[in-house]
């Protein structure tokens, strides 16, 4: 069994964040698999876990709520309705407060990532036919000793480029992977991050885990812009490549987690609804992918799902393999939220014997 200490965590604590007032993991693996009713929380831990790894990074937050449609309606200095990112929403309860602070991190509480969200309503002094007033926000963050804020009109908050580094506080690689199809712009991005090196074995190992060694090379071909670049594949037998969209969302699920895997060295990888895509038949396959790929590159994995194929093909590559793997289920009772842990050997015989865990 490997050491916690190579995990960037090796447990978790959330309180404060959207709608987890508080909750407690008491360890991960190398691969954790979480499972829970729609709506439990699964993907707000996600989002945690970024916003942990990017050390509170105020674009990645503001990012994280436009794709969630987290927005609110206000003004520009001109006047003009905006929609913009409604940082109030991620407090718990949708009621920030600077006593009860978002803390995101292992449990060891002086490793954890600190968030406050003060609003700040004020009204203008200006005559009534002038334009509307600007609210006002504070957004602080704490880690490791360090702090700082922002403090501005919301509709002006977040003032540089998040290609702009981030000086707080060095981030965590962490790629995020949806439960939808990876669009072809994310996938040669995936692909430019490790071509020509030896990291795109893996890539095509992850095909030949549907295909078998039918599959003979990869590449994205189009012009220089990602969005209308697509990946083809030369199969044996075949004089010219095919797409990989004719292969099906299978064999586009499979390469992208391999590729995000590549990326994700040395940091996190987060995939939500990790079974959508691959079929039960190779539930098992893909998880031995999975675990070893993260072992090789040093990435901790978090990955949701709601399929029980999916729990079974993780426990069969668990019990396969010397690599940690934990799994859990979150439940919510009586606003109480729980991380219902499956020892090692409880998971094993939950998955051989068809016992629900989810």
């Amino acid at each position: 069994m490997e050491n916690d200490k190579t995990l960037h965590l090796p447990d978790l604590h959330i309180s404060g964040f959207r709608g987890i007032k508080s909750l407690d993991v008491n360890r991960l693996g190398r691969v954790t698999l979480i499972a829970g009713k729609n709506g439990v929380g699964k993907t707000t831990l996600l989002d945690a876990v970024r916003i942990y790894a990017a050390r509170g990074n105020f674009n990645l937050i503001a990012d994280i709520l436009r794709a969630r449609e987290e927005l609110t309606m206000s003004f520009d200095e001109k006047g003009n309705d905006v929609l913009i990112p409604d940082f109030e929403s991620l407090a718990y309860g949708r009621t920030p407060s600077p006593d009860f602070p978002i803390a995101i991190g292992p449990k060891d509480t002086e490793k954890q990532l600190r968030i406050i969200v003060q609003p700040n309503h004020y009204q203008s002094d200006m005559p009534a036919d002038d334009p509307p007033s600007i609210d006002s926000i504070r957004i602080a963050r704490e880690f490791l000793g360090k702090s700082n804020e922002l403090r501005s009109s919301i509709s002006t908050l977040i003032p540089y480029s998040p290609r702009l580094p981030d000086r707080f506080h060095p981030a965590i690689t962490c790629e995020a992977v949806g439960p939808d199809v990876i669009d072809n712009p994310t996938m040669a991005s995936f692909w430019d991050g490790i071509a020509l090196t030896a990291y795109e074995d893996r890539a095509l190992q992850a095909l030949r885990l549907i295909y078998g060694d039918e599959v003979e090379r990869l590449a994205f071909i189009g012009n220089e812009s990602l969005a209308k670049r697509r990946a083809v594949v030369k199969m044996r037998g075949q004089k010219s490549p095919i797409p990989l969209q004719s292969l099906g969302e299978g064999a586009r699920r499979m390469l992208g987690v391999a590729l995000a895997l590549a990326n994700s060295r040395d940091g996190f990888l987060l995939l939500d609804e990790a079974e959508n895509g691959i079929h039960h038949t190779i539930q098992h396959a893909y998880w031995r992918m999975v675990l070893e790929t993260a072992q090789k590159y040093n990435v901790q994995v978090l990955a949701t799902t709601h399929s029980w194929d999916c729990v079974r093909g993780f426990a069969h590559a668990v019990e396969d393999s010397a690599i940690k793997g934990v799994f859990f289920r979150m439940e919510i009772h009586d606003e109480t939220m729980y991380a219902v842990e499956y020892p090692d050997e409880s998971f094993k015989i939950a998955a051989y014997d068809g016992t629900e865990v989810r």
